[in-house]
């Protein structure tokens, strides 16, 4: 499986953010943009559903920017990667229609296998990520801010 790159930016988007307490200047989009060498517009869109989903709190305006909503170790990573891949099965059986259709035992074996995947990575948090030696290269990256 290959996660794609809107989940890869919203996986560091929210990495970045865990180390974002105690700056004097709020973490901004052009920031972490700039930090990860990612477009703008598509951080924009990245951090637009982070926000839908309450991952994110946002301030508009000058002083405004980006900050986690909960403590890092309330995000299960499988539920970050499942809500930021929109996923729905591995295959689909009905287009182009299947002659095995309700026969085939496949999409069960690949839905099982989908679900493992997600249950393996929940068993690790935001907050593991950003364990050292990773903190401190996120940090590295706030004092370049």
């Amino acid at each position: 499986m290959q996660l794609t790159r809107y989940t890869d930016f919203g996986l560091r988007v929210m990495m970045y953010l865990t180390q974002s307490d105690g700056r004097d200047m709020p973490v901004t989009i052009p920031e972490i943009a700039a930090r990860f060498g990612v477009s703008r517009h598509h951080m924009v869109k990245v951090v637009h559903f982070l926000a839908t989903q309450g991952w994110v709190s946002t301030t508009r305006g000058k002083g405004g920017g980006l900050r986690l909503a909960r403590p890092a170790a309330d995000y299960p990573v499988g539920d970050l990667v499942r809500a930021l891949e929109h996923q729905g099965p591995l295959i689909n059986c009905a287009e182009p229609p299947c002659a095995l259709n309700g026969s085939c035992r496949l999409s069960g074996v690949l839905a099982d296998s989908l679900q493992g995947f997600y249950d393996s990575l929940n068993r690790h948090s935001l907050a593991d990520l950003v364990r050292e030696p990773t903190r401190g290269a996120i940090v590295r990256l706030h004092r370049a801010a």
